[in-house]
């Protein structure tokens, strides 16, 4: 029976941010007297100069690179002996394994795997006191099941849908789609009667994107099974009665021949393997496109390429994809930092991450990226979609990121689906037989 788990907390947080947020009083009623203070003592003249420290951050977040580096720079000026070196990569969540097996460890990070917090890499963040000012059920997506403590903290809120061209859908009479019929039969209305338009566009060059296809619709259909909770209990233990990964009829196998049923009829892009991420976003708003499937990060990019698309840009849940299921939208954390455990400046990655909670910054943030902040004390203008957001959590089923192990990456499962396109596979049944594998390998190496 598919259970239909509503994370309510998330209309709550659309409500919050509506509303003044409270200023928060940390240094309540327990101040000295003047006549009972103690002077401070004075630096001697002889103590040498404060060693200048340099903080190792690594990312994989593309859309936040410039501003993060902006807010370095405030910081660094605030804190002349400590140096911020910020280091993007593309496929970051492959790259910090190279950089834990050579040394050349970060010491604060957005790349976070289960498979590094059972191997000790990060460090314990459960009692550092911004707790206090995180929304709850973000603190608990943040909260390892197997500990019960929390060795990253999210910043903000996100979600993940169907963005699409409100302009067009009107203009054609079309709905949104709960149902992978409504969702084909609007990508073929869309060819048949706008010919010079591309129904759907995928980013096949940048493998995250087709990743999150998987993480989103394939394995959203075991996430509504089960819940947030014991989905996530699911991939993390690798529990194969739940997952069922090559199972006919079941969410792999149906998502591969779902997306080649798009292929053969002509309703993605023809270039899905060497198009990228910029090209999906031009080719959204210069009207070359009419959907893709993307998460709110990407908003603050579209409105930065064309701010008059604003009313134009709609969001809904992803389809159902296996008849009798629901459809689906992510409804998570996002931006998430983790400080690694054999960092030798803890102290100072501490403060790093004190600076970004700031809550001025943490506006300053949701604005820039248009996601909502997940601490209570912020309240941002994060952008044109609050109500459609609330409209899509409540006709799809909310689910979670998914938990892979290390050596299975979202962009590990992007290059399966580029060779789904590329035709690699002859069947959707081969293809969910080779994911499976491909899970089972990575899952084994790190739980021996």
């Amino acid at each position: 029976m598919i259970l239909r788990k509503k994370t309510s907390w998330f209309i709550s947080v659309i409500l919050i941010l509506t509303l003044t947020a409270a200023c928060s009083s940390g240094n309540g009623g327990n101040q000295g007297s003047a006549s009972t203070a103690q002077p401070s003592p004075s630096a001697s003249a002889t103590e040498k100069p404060q060693e200048k420290v340099t903080l190792k951050f690594f990312t994989g977040k593309v859309e936040t690179v410039d501003l993060i580096n902006e807010l370095i720079a405030k910081f660094e000026a605030d804190n002349p002996n400590i140096k911020v070196e910020q280091e993007y990569q593309k496929d970051a969540s492959n790259v910090i394994k190279v950089k834990f097996a050579s040394g050349d460890i970060p010491d604060i990070t957005t790349v976070y795997a289960q498979d590094y917090v059972d191997q000790g890499k990060y460090l314990d963040l459960s009692n550092e006191p911004f707790w206090s000012r995180v929304l709850p059920a973000i603190k608990e997506l943040n909260t390892d099941i197997k500990s019960g403590k929390q060795y990253r903290v999210a910043t903000n809120v996100t979600m993940a849908g169907i963005f699409y061209n409100k302009k067009v859908f009107e203009e054609l009479g079309l709905k949104e789609a709960h149902t992978w019929a409504e969702f084909k039969n609007n990508l073929q209305s869309i060819k048949d009667k706008k010919p010079d338009m591309t129904p759907m566009f995928l980013a096949g060059k940048d493998s995250w994107t087709l990743g999150h296809l998987i993480e989103f619709m394939a394995h959203g259909v075991i996430k509504q099974k089960f819940g947030v909770a014991d989905a996530r209990a699911a991939f993390i233990n690798n529990e194969a009665d739940k997952l069922q990964f090559d199972a006919q009829g079941g969410g792999i196998e149906t998502f591969a021949g779902r997306l080649m049923e798009l292929k053969e009829a002509g309703l993605i892009n023809g270039d899905a393997l060497t198009a990228t991420y910029d090209n999906q976003k031009e080719a959204f708003v210069t009207g070359k496109s009419a959907l893709f499937s993307q998460g709110m990060w990407v908003l603050g990019d579209l409105l930065a390429l064309n701010p008059d698309i604003a009313g134009d840009i709609g969001f809904s849940p992803f389809p159902a994809i296996v008849d009798g299921t629901q459809p689906v939208t992510l409804s998570a954390e996002d931006s998430v930092y983790a400080i690694a455990a054999e960092s030798k400046h803890p102290e100072e990655a501490k403060k790093f991450l004190e600076f970004l909670f700031q809550p001025d910054n943490l506006k300053a943030y949701s604005e820039f990226l248009k996601s909502p902040p997940a601490f209570t004390d912020v309240s941002a203008d994060w952008g044109p979609l609050k109500d459609q957001a609330a409209a899509a959590l409540e006709a799809g089923v909310n689910i979670a990121f998914t938990d892979t192990p290390s050596g299975f990456s979202g962009d590990d499962a992007g290059r399966m689906v580029q060779e789904l396109l590329a035709s690699k596979y002859k069947t959707s049944v081969e293809f969910a037989s080779a994911y499976k594998e491909a899970w089972d390998k990575a899952w084994n190496a790190t739980n021996k």
